[in-house]
Parts: C-alpha cells; structure tokens; sequence
C-alpha cells in the first residue's frame, strides 16, 4: 500500500533529482500523466508531432514518453514528457487500468495496487 500525495509519491526518487522536492499531483480530470521536467523520467522514447490538450483551451506538444518510479521494474509506463508544462500530472484513469485502486478524501490520494 503506498499513499500518495504530492510531496509522497512513487515519483519521488531522489536519484533523478538530489536535494530537490518533486511534487506530484493525482488528477482526475487528466487523461495522461505527464510532466514539464525530464530529470523525472527514469527511461525516455522519441515522439514527434504529437500534443495534448489542456482544459483551457490550449496544447502542449509532447516531446518524449518515459517511466517514473523507483526503478525501471518499479515504474509507471507512459509518462509524457511535455514542453512547458509547469506541474507534474498522474493520471487516475491510467492508474485504474493497471489494476491500482484510487482513493481520495479530504487532504490526501491512496493509491493501492490490487495485485500486492
């Protein structure tokens, strides 16, 4: 069981960024997880031409696609490397596809891979 927050989450390895807090954030209205910063990915893979849309109307374009996480075995697949963008965004859909069960109160996420 792994709580997850934005100052607590599996993307928060040290490694990729010493003596820097990455923060994360649990987004339900987000379709992909994506972040602005490429010192978070672990692995990254060339895309061209493509962008995501942002709920204001405007588009990011997509530079690389990689995997957070503690390790390439302990990752999240399919993190989109976006140009510009200023937060770093995981995506509840995604999450649920993998079989993690998501929960949210008041002042935090719990996510819980169903199959640990």
């Amino acid at each position: 069981m792994r709580e997850n927050n934005p100052t607590n989450s599996l993307a928060n390895n040290p490694r990729n960024n010493p003596g820097n807090i990455q923060l994360w954030y649990v987004d339900s209205g987000c379709s992909r997880h994506m972040t602005g910063e490429k010192s978070n990915l672990l692995s990254l893979t060339a895309t061209e031409g493509r962008s995501v849309a942002f709920g204001n109307g405007k588009f990011g374009t997509i530079v690389r696609i990689g995997k957070i996480g503690e390790s390439l075995s302990h990752s999240i697949d399919y993190v989109y490397l976006v140009d510009g963008l200023k937060h770093n965004l995981l995506s509840v859909s995604p999450l649920c596809d993998k079989d993690n069960l998501v929960v949210f109160s008041t002042t935090r996420c719990l996510v819980v891979n169903m199959n640990t």
